[in-house]
């Protein structure tokens, strides 16, 4: 059985204070930085920090052990006060060899912590690093506090009489630096003590070795000299209630399970692995007791077919992807938005084309969103701007696809869908139930009685008495919903499916700013540039600067203020990561003078940047 007893401190060791920490994590990918991560996030809430977190790792299954290409990495930032980003500079990096270090090593803070494990700094490991000489000793780290230690070592001795294999003793290394961290951060072990219990429950021996590490590991940072203290950060003051720890993709999961529940509905969900995305199909299949089927296709195709199916036989579907996974699916979506059948389509999208960075954060898609279907074929779409916000993204999505009987798309990305945060859980019985029109034969609805409103067709279920009617791709009459070729009558329609966009504009709140009504400068932003531009606007407030600032979670179709608002202010900047979408969109749609932030290299904005863009601009405009 694990300890469950607190670990003695001594009480001579200093204790300091400090309101925030960044840490980033990096090593090998098969070095468990991930894990380690997660631990210490999973850790940091349970005792009432604040976080945010931003994993960062290869796309290749296993790159060459010790080159820059395998570098996995972990970013933390847990915090006494609110905070929005995983931060933009560490202020202590772990680092398990060399290629880590070489990395990482720009992005530390100066005067900021390494951690370094002396047995990943060889020469081999130097060699495909790129290091001539070694970092550890050559002087070229003397801005920073080192700390050189030979964790393998250390963990190899620690477990000199375990029953496990040398390979085995090795895999617990991260095991011994998350102690450590734990001892520096003042964090206790029962929670990653107990995971390690259930995780590994099925080989004794592993459990053993791992808590015999993470101990010493602690033990380690009490009984060395090295370090002179060690931090506290205190519990950060949130709103009351219960909250969760969630990633954007795990958010997901729980809003499209919650959202079927709100429309009286089974869920199905049929998707093919793909990253970042495959996470929401794993996170789904521990849902069947609500009502949940998961159904893993052999192809994108027949993902995005089964779930059309579903929708056509009554149930809430859903569908997810990334960037090529979606172009696979184009022509299936035409086939949703002609039949007019509710489908939520989510795109975690990642960078570049084809294959890109499949790991690395982009919101490149927005106009393949918006236009990467023939035969104008508009669709609504939407955007989470965190992690949890992915939860109320998909109770919306689905209002919207049962509402018009629409398929609808959710871009989310890499950033989004893997970071994580701590989620105040709602009242689901507050939660409105949606309107969904499911005649049953007898009340005279006919199987095309559109709602002038919504100008949704009834959702008619196969097998409804006297309702039979014919399915399929081909245009439609408008009013009787027989296969029609008539020229009219498909103009007709080509509009009605426009004019069902501006029917869910109605639904569509007001675009709402944050900061001065009016001035120099409008920060509008979509997706996961969310937290880094609010805590840009907060840091420009503690300078005296003050701009403004909106977010869109609708961009197709955008709200209705949205044109009204930007002619209020003088400059209206938009960062993106693309080269310019949403910028695009606007230009073509508003009168305002809009200036664009791309950036596009597989990184989120970094809060530093957004500072100094804004300032750049008020200082021009005045």
């Amino acid at each position: 059985m694990p300890e469950t007893t607190a670990i003695s401190r001594n009480p001579a060791r200093p204790v300091e204070e400090v309101p925030s920490v960044v840490i980033r994590l990096a090593g090998d990918s098969g070095d468990g930085m991930q894990l380690t991560g997660t631990q210490f996030t999973a850790t940091s809430f349970a005792v009432g920090n604040d976080l945010s977190t931003l994993p960062d790792y290869p796309a290749e299954i296993r790159a060459p052990a010790g080159t820059l290409a395998g570098v996995s990495g972990f970013q933390l930032q847990f915090s006494s006060e609110p905070v929005h980003t995983p931060g933009d500079t560490p202020d202590i990096l772990v680092a398990m060899n060399a290629a880590a270090l070489k990395a990482n090593i720009d992005d530390l803070v100066m005067g900021g912590i390494i951690i370094a494990n002396t047995s990943g700094f060889g020469s081999d490991n130097l060699r495909k690093a790129g290091y001539e000489s070694n970092p550890l000793e050559d002087g070229s780290l003397s801005s920073h506090r080192v700390h050189s230690l030979d964790i393998t070592r250390l963990t190899q001795e620690t477990l000199a009489e375990s029953p496990l294999s040398n390979k085995e003793k090795g895999r617990c290394k991260n095991f011994f630096a998350l102690g450590l961290l734990y001892w520096l951060y003042n964090r206790p072990l029962d929670n990653t003590r107990a995971w390690i219990t259930k995780k590994f429950a099925a080989s004794p021996d592993i459990v053993a070795a791992n808590l015999k590490v993470l101990k010493a590991g602690y033990n380690f940072g009490e009984m060395t000299e090295i370090f002179s203290t060690s931090y506290r950060v205190r519990r950060a003051s949130l709103d009351p209630g219960t909250y969760r720890h969630v990633t954007g993709n795990s958010a997901t999961a729980m809003g499209l399970v919650t959202a079927a529940r709100l429309a009286g509905t089974p869920l199905f969900f049929g998707s093919y692995p793909i990253t970042p995305a495959s996470e929401i199909l794993h996170e789904l299949s521990h849902y069947t007791h609500y009502d949940v089927s998961t159904f893993q296709a052999e192809d994108e195709i027949a993902a995005v077919c089964s779930a059309i199916g579903a929708s056509y036989g009554g149930t809430l579907a859903a569908t997810a992807s990334s960037g090529p996974g979606i172009d696979l699916k184009a022509e299936a979506l035409g086939l949703a938005v002609v039949a007019e059948l509710p489908l939520i389509v989510i795109n975690v999208q990642r960078a570049g084309p084809s294959t890109g960075m499949p790991t690395k954060p982009e919101q490149s898609d927005l106009l393949l969103a918006m236009f990467g279907r023939h035969g104008e074929c508009p669709m609504p779409i939407l955007a989470p701007a965190t992690p949890a916000d992915c939860f109320d993204v998909m109770i919306e999505a689905a209002r919207i696809a049962v509402t018009h009987m629409t398929p609808v798309m959710v871009l989310s990305d890499g950033f989004v869908a893997n970071s994580s945060e701590p989620w105040l859980l709602p009242d689901l019985d507050a939660l409105p139930r949606f309107a969904v029109r499911k005649p049953d034969g007898a009340n005279g609805v006919a199987h095309f009685d559109r709602d002038l409103a919504t100008l949704g067709r009834p959702w008619v279920v196969p097998g409804t008495p006297g309702m039979t009617y014919r399915i399929g791709g081909l245009e439609k009459d408008l009013h009787t919903g027989n296969v029609s070729y008539d020229p009219e009558n498909h103009e007709a329609m080509m509009r009605m499916r426009a004019d069902k966009m501006d029917a869910v504009a109605n639904g569509v709140p007001d675009l709402e700013v944050t900061g001065p009504d009016s001035g120099d400068l409008l920060v509008i932003g979509w997706g996961s540039t969310a937290g880094g531009i609010r805590t840009m606007r907060e840091r420009l407030a503690r300078q005296g600067v003050s701009v403004a600032t909106a977010h869109l979670r609708h961009l197709n179709p955008l709200p209705k203020n949205l044109g009204e608002v930007v002619r209020r202010y003088r400059t209206v900047l938009i960062p993106e990561l693309n080269s310019g979408q949403l910028l695009m969109l606007l230009r073509a749609k508003y009168e305002g003078n809009f200036a664009g932030f791309p950036k596009v290299q597989g990184r989120p904005f970094r809060v530093v940047e957004l500072v100094e863009r804004a300032l750049a601009i008020v200082k021009e405009t005045n």
